[in-house]
């Protein structure tokens, strides 16, 4: 009888982590069209990668409690990027240690030998934390492993040589990002080195050999560098490498945040066109932002919606945490200099529900938009253009009377994000702020694009150059909008179109 009862529990167990059921509706703030998961602590994402079809995301996890703890990795896969399913945990801490920030790869050369009757191989390589050695106090307890899977990412073994890349003495030594650099023939591992980032390579990434390093002058050091990614892109028929440094903390609104630099690499050195801080993301909420590999001509971002500032006492349950949507990569040059842009995938298409559009739209004053959204969720897509001529907001309301500014002064030059009267705010003393971001173009038209879930928005500004993500902790849906303008705009024109859920 105790047999049956187990096996009972344990098909119940499975079923919990394969699914998210519709109860989830009714959790406060479970983002409805952002992957979360179904119960405790997540922070980094981690390994994502294309194969076969299908978009896999790892990420940080703690199974045991819904704050940080010892690390395994998470997984969870989609065939578009914006309806996840939860599978079971890829990889659990061992004798070596926790398993931290790490990255994979479709091996299709077979350059590490794992693969099988034609299988390609997925590697991992991920940073192993001992906290054994930390305790001793030799800087040497983060060290670089490596895992294979000859099934879609289903199973995992950890390669029998682990560590493949010992620990020289720096404390913070980890995050290893992995790429295949062809012109060398070659895999280029991108590491976090405390102050600074390290290039490893590798023929077989099994036995890694160190280029050179980047960073101790350059960019923001207001913290840890961690979680660094590096890519190439196509700008003007010029190939532009991108290293994305995530750092906490001393991001510009303070916590952590995310930093690029844009230069050349020759598989050994990256030599950056200039050493000043550019943030990819100018909202506390999109850290240890990294790419999916094996995605084609195509460069998709995807980041942890938290902060370290109040990661641990955001007031959700069963869960902590949600991922940004993903994002499109790409370049775009402002007098003479380049930036990186990123904008919401075409993917995200397939939540439209209802909406309208509106064309040579005034407003002076406050323009209420509530009666022509008919959307008691708050879950929506705002779409406008407008001629940069005076200040403008845009309101997300309920009749709690919490409210998220987002907004745009002309005088300052800067965009915004205002949470202080968003809902619940006392879990954290720095948390009921009003974020500001530069303009960086200067286009004499103003575009918006704003994503907002049911804890969450995220605002991608003249096509992506300047890009803010906010979560916030209403005390009932956002259900209402507004935009506000005292001095009076035009809008050009308007799209508003409601999102659906991805939670059945």
């Amino acid at each position: 009888m105790n047999k049956i009862i187990g096996i009972a529990f344990l098909f119940a167990a499975i079923l919990g982590t394969f699914c998210v059921h519709a109860q989830d509706m009714k959790e406060k703030y479970r983002p409805q069209f952002h992957f979360s998961p179904r119960a405790n602590w997540m922070n980094d994402p981690n390994g994502m990668v294309y194969h076969n079809g299908i978009y896999h995301l790892f990420f940080q996890y703690y199974p045991d409690d819904k704050i940080w703890g010892p690390m395994h990795w998470g997984h969870a896969t989609s065939k578009d990027m914006i309806s996840w399913q939860e599978q079971p945990i890829a990889l659990y801490p061992d004798s070596l240690g926790y398993i931290f920030s790490g990255s994979a790869v479709a091996d299709v050369n077979n350059t590490s030998g794992f693969g099988k009757d034609g299988k390609v191989p997925l590697v991992a390589i991920f940073t192993h934390h001992n906290p054994v050695l930390e305790k001793q106090k030799t800087g040497k307890h983060e060290y670089q492993s490596i895992a294979y899977s000859l099934d879609d990412g289903k199973t995992w073994t950890k390669y029998a040589g682990n560590p493949v890349l010992q620990n020289p003495g720096i404390s913070d030594f980890r995050d290893p990002k992995v790429r295949w650099f062809e012109p060398q023939k070659k895999w280029v591992l991108t590491l976090a080195t405390k102050d600074r980032i390290t290039f490893y390579s590798s023929p077989d990434l099994k036995t890694w050999a160190r280029e050179s390093e980047f960073g101790a002058d350059a960019g923001a050091h207001g913290g840890v560098w961690e979680c660094p990614d590096l890519f190439p892109i196509t700008h003007n028929g010029k190939k532009v490498w991108v290293l994305i440094v995530n750092i906490n903390p001393g991001g510009p609104n303070l916590g952590s945040a995310g930093q690029y630099f844009l230069g050349d690499f020759d598989g050994k050195d990256f030599k950056a066109y200039s050493k000043e801080t550019k943030w990819l993301d100018f909202g506390t909420d999109n850290y240890a932002a990294v790419t999916f590999s094996n995605t084609g001509n195509r460069i998709l971002l995807m980041g942890w919606m938290s902060n370290w500032q109040y990661a641990n006492q955001v007031p959700t349950h069963p869960w902590r945490s949600a991922n940004t949507i993903a994002r499109e990569v790409g370049l775009q040059e402002v007098n003479k200099e380049l930036y990186l842009t990123s904008m919401p995938v075409k993917e995200l298409d397939v939540l439209n529900k209802d909406g309208f559009k509106e064309k040579n739209l005034k407003i002076k004053g406050q323009f209420d938009l509530t009666p022509k959204t008919k959307n008691s969720t708050g879950l929506f897509r705002l779409d406008f253009e407008t001629k940069n001529t005076a200040d403008f907001s845009i309101t997300l309301a309920n009749k709690s009377g919490n409210e998220v500014i987002v907004g745009y002064d002309k005088a300052a030059n800067q965009y915004y994000i205002d949470r202080t009267k968003s809902g619940k705010t006392d879990f954290e003393k720095g948390f009921a702020k009003k974020h500001i971001a530069p303009r960086i173009s200067l286009d004499g038209n103003i575009s918006i694009s704003l994503i907002a879930d049911a804890a969450s928005v995220e605002l991608f500004a003249d096509q992506g150059l300047t890009v803010m993500t906010d979560i916030f902790f209403p005390d009932a849906p956002m259900a209402q909008l507004f935009i506000k303008s005292m001095s009076g705009i035009t809008i050009d024109n308007l799209s508003y179109t409601s999102l659906k859920s991805t939670i059945e």
